[in-house]
């Protein structure tokens, strides 16, 4: 293989419990290469695709973070964790049994479209150069400044109390975890997010993903034929 075609993209499927740097340290060791990075953090509870840049293509990272995201996840009521998650620890409960698949339907509709969304404390967002995650590790809770994301899609797919599944497709800078939480309180009760999958980004689906353990020279795509045109946007 040349230089030119170990330039480009893989899509991994991300293994739960991996983090996106994790990943990234997988596919060096597997390549042989130095120039690896990622195109957009994953929780290391989710799965799912997760975009590897290699060699001249990490200078596409802004064009993936323009991409739009589509999720499929879990939102399990009753219970609020620190990290929106069920990595974190259990910091309120509360009840969830008044909760109808109606009323829930209603929750979730309500935030279609452009709104202002809060990031969670457990987020890599920077408050005074520290990134936010970091201080809520140490226990700290700061204020945050809520930003515009778009939500073009949100549908739930499965309610079995104290469980709804859902999916959505949505912006850059959206947090389904802060999502999962801003529904369960406007229904009277708590949640967190129990299992989450990206299922894709922009035109890069599930389906085309690579698992981790079968990454190899070959699962690299070249990007000069797709993306040439959108590095210099």
């Amino acid at each position: 293989m040349t230089q030119q075609n170990r330039d480009g993209i893989i899509v991994v499927n991300k293994p739960r419990g991996f983090t996106s740097h994790d990943v990234v340290a997988v596919v060096r060791r597997r390549l042989d290469m130095k120039k690896v990075g990622h195109a957009g953090t994953l929780d290391p509870i989710a799965t799912g695709v997760l975009v590897i840049l290699v060699g001249k293509a990490t200078r596409l990272f802004d064009v993936f973070l323009r991409y739009d995201k589509e999720y499929a996840a879990t939102l399990r009521l009753g219970i609020r964790t620190d990290s929106g998650d069920s990595s974190g620890k259990v910091v309120e409960e509360k009840a969830y049994c008044h909760i109808s698949e109606d009323e829930a339907h209603r929750a979730f509709s309500k935030y279609v479209g452009d709104i202002m969304q809060t990031p969670p404390m457990f987020s890599a967002v920077k408050h005074k150069g520290k990134r936010l995650y970091r201080l809520a590790l140490k226990g700290h809770e700061v204020q945050r400044q809520p930003r515009m994301i778009r939500i073009s899609d949100l549908r739930i797919t499965g309610f079995s109390l104290p469980d709804i599944s859902f999916s959505m497709r949505c912006s850059k800078g959206t947090y389904v975890r802060q999502l999962a939480e801003d529904v369960a309180r406007d229904m009277g009760s708590v949640g967190h997010i129990t299992r989450l999958e990206r299922r894709a980004v922009g035109p890069f689906t599930i389906e085309q993903a690579v698992e981790l353990d079968n990454v190899d020279l070959s699962s690299i795509r070249p990007f000069y034929a797709n993306f040439s045109n959108a590095a210099n946007d």
